[in-house]
Formats: structure tokens, sequence, C-alpha cells
């Protein structure tokens, strides 16, 4: 398959992206590449508030890594704290046969005049800046909700932090790019597996670094630089 399309966020790393699509409303941009750059593509799709994005897990190098190219039937899931193993297609490992996610993100809007041909604003995005998209397709609510499924070991929404800024380093932040920061922070960009009160952790977002420390359910922001 060749790629449509990519996507701007602030996020340039895989540190610090939502786990799932919608739990941060952090703004994005998706970008058609040259081939595809037709309006007409897009005609109608303002009549949506939420698309699909079918995508790459582009920076997933397990099996390079490894140089095997094999693919393992059981992962850990952070939800389950990454001591259980379960079927990979019980999943939404990033780490399978063919590394392809799938998102709902809310439409904002279709910006079709643009130098850089249509331009679809998102929000609720988890995907990596430069992410490259295979498919955009609208989201049906009648077909595609199903508000009284069975959610196997996912059933519960993942519990936030609280996260102080106690020398205001967010101040140097946009108003509505440090709400965005917040909310991410707010998620737990750290490892489950990884509770250690004294350990610092640098997340990049946007044109930052942002550093922290967790204590208990409270995160600290300790520094925000321009990277």
């Amino acid at each position: 398959m060749t790629p449509i399309a990519h996507i701007e966020t602030p996020y340039r790393s895989k540190f610090g992206v939502p786990r799932q699509a919608g739990l941060a409303a952090t703004e994005a941009l998706v970008v058609f590449e040259p081939e595809y750059r037709v309006g007409e593509a897009v005609r109608g799709l303002d009549g949506f508030d939420y698309v699909w994005l079918l995508w790459q897990f582009h920076l997933n190098t397990r099996g390079e890594e490894k140089n095997t190219g094999t693919w393992s039937p059981t992962v850990r899931p952070p939800r389950l704290g990454g001591n259980k193993r379960v079927g990979v297609f019980a999943t939404r490992s990033p780490f399978r046969p063919n590394p392809i996610g799938l998102s709902s993100v809310r439409l904002l809007s279709v910006e079709v005049q643009s130098s850089r041909g249509p331009l679809l604003h998102i929000a609720g995005a988890d995907l990596v800046d430069g992410t490259p998209i295979f498919d955009i397709k609208p989201y049906i609510p009648y077909a595609d909700a199903h508000p009284d499924a069975r959610a196997g070991f996912a059933v519960d929404a993942p519990e936030r932090l609280t996260v102080c800024d106690p020398d205001g380093h967010l101040a140097a932040l946009t108003p509505s790019l440090a709400a965005s920061l917040r909310e991410s922070l707010s998620l737990d960009p750290r490892p489950h597996y990884q509770h250690d009160p004294q350990r610092r952790y640098v997340m990049e977002f946007d044109r930052y670094e942002v550093a922290f420390v967790v204590e208990d359910n409270v995160l600290i922001i300790l520094n925000v630089s321009t990277n």
C-alpha cells in the first residue's frame, strides 16, 4: 500500500502519545501527499463529525532489531501491567504481523483552499508526528457505534494523574498547547512497569522538552525547554 497522507501532531516521539484515540483532545493536521492533493477527493467529508484513520506504526522496529521479521502470537498489554500475556489479536499492540493502526478522530474542519491541497483539521489523534496514513473513511454512528458492547480487559477508561506545574513552566506555551500538554501528561506517559518516584522523565511535545517526575498519582513538571 502507498500512504495517501501523513499527520502533523505535537507528539515528536512515541513516549507521551495517548494510548488510544480520543483520550486527549490535542489538535493535529492531516496533510495529503502530492498525488492525492485533490479537492474533489474530500467533497462531502465536512458533513461528518468523525473519521477513521488507517495508518502505519512506522516507528515499530522490534522485528528489524531482532533481525527475524517474525511475529509473536501473544503480547503484554500495558493495561494489564505488562505482566500478563494475551493474544495479539485481542489487543491494539503496535507489534503485530502487519503494523497497521486504526483511530477514530474528531474532524474539526476541512480546509480545501490551501497551498498544500486539502487539509483535515482533527482532534484526538494518537499518532506520532509524521505517521503515514493509508486511508480515511467517514465515521457512521449507526454502523460504527456499539455502546453496549463488551470490552474485555479494557472496560474502564484509564485513570488520570493530577498535573502540577509549581514553577509555572507552562506559561511558555500558548494556552491551547498548554491545555493539550496537560491533558496528555494526565494520561501518565510512563511505561506501566515503571513507578520510581525519583525517576526523571522527558517528553517531546511540539518544539519543547518537558521534564517531570511522578509521585503517587501526581505528575510534577520540573522544566519546559525548547529543543
